[in-house]
């Protein structure tokens, strides 16, 4: 595999006023073989760079065309695969893409749904909307992808386990409505937040336990803080959460309680965040593949 120089300029200005020319020269691996450079592909690198893309032309562009942007690059890059391999595997109507890149579609579709790009600038506060593209500016890939795409888990199914076994029990679930259930406790992580979600009919006693306080007594949820009482469900509640701290340890999440059906709160913290599901006339996951596969025939 060649090693051929890249070189790059850019211009600053010196401490003392002269306008300088700085040249960064470097040594990077090439391929030959475009199938090879397909399947070499990062994914949270392409996503990264594109949603700085994203961001920085919202400032100078309507957000309607830059998810465009965002869809017409996912297009081409699938379109040019589909090219490379329609021949040699007669591959007709059917939609493909490298194993590498099997999560894109997904990440481009949470990118549009974020609360940087989504909507027109009215749907969104304007510093909720700063805030959520300052973040996807600055933030590390690993980060960035689940400040896009939250994870999602049900945690009162682990609540009995024991305590050296909950990390392995935690399964991350797709973030659609369908995967809650009205009797499940759940906790959405997008890197900044712990949000607790309360099924309409999960058990008095099991909330009663965790949140160390009747809900019938206290009825506004966003005052509650979360601590840990003297009680199994709490402890192992408790444990989850730093479970999940401690894999990022470069934020602390703070934690937010809701309960299902309290609106306006859980729309905004939770239905929002369904980024596989239809909200707010954005498209689901399943019509945005199949919209994403008309165009690539197309």
């Amino acid at each position: 595999m060649p090693l051929p120089a890249l070189v790059s300029c850019s211009r600053y200005t010196s401490s003392s006023g002269e306008r300088r020319i700085r040249v960064h020269t470097a040594a990077a691996p090439v391929v030959t073989d475009l199938s090879e450079m397909y399947r070499q592909s990062d994914t949270g690198a392409i996503v990264s760079l594109l949603s700085r893309i994203a961001v920085e032309n919202s400032l100078s562009d309507k957000l309607d065309s830059v998810r465009q942007q965002l869809q017409l690059k996912l297009v081409r890059s699938l379109k040019e695969y589909r090219n490379l391999y329609a021949v040699q595997h007669r591959i007709g109507g059917r939609l493909i893409y490298p194993e590498s890149l099997r999560f894109l579609p997904l990440y481009i579709l949470s990118i549009c749904k974020c609360l940087a790009l989504r909507g027109g600038y009215a749907d969104v506060s304007l510093d909720e909307r700063c805030a959520a593209g300052f973040s996807m500016m600055i933030l590390p890939v690993k980060r960035l992808l689940n400040f896009i795409y939250p994870s999602l888990y049900r945690v009162d199914e682990v609540l009995v386990t024991e305590p050296d076994r909950i990390n392995g029990s935690l399964k991350r679930l797709p973030l659609t409505l369908q995967c809650l259930d009205t009797g499940g406790l759940y906790l959405l992580d997008d890197g900044f937040t712990f949000l607790v979600w309360l099924g309409r009919m999960l058990a008095p006693e099991l909330v009663n336990n965790i949140l160390g306080v009747s809900l019938a007594n206290f009825p506004d949820l966003s005052k509650i803080q979360l601590r840990e009482c003297d009680n199994e469900y709490s402890r192992n509640f408790m444990k989850v959460v730093r479970t999940l701290r401690e894999k990022d340890p470069s934020c602390y999440q703070l934690s937010r309680v809701v309960r299902q059906g309290e609106q306006p709160r859980e729309g905004f913290l939770l239905l929002s965040n369904l980024v596989e599901d239809q909200i707010a006339g954005t498209s689901s996951y399943m019509d945005w593949i199949l919209q994403i596969h008309r165009q690539t025939q197309s």
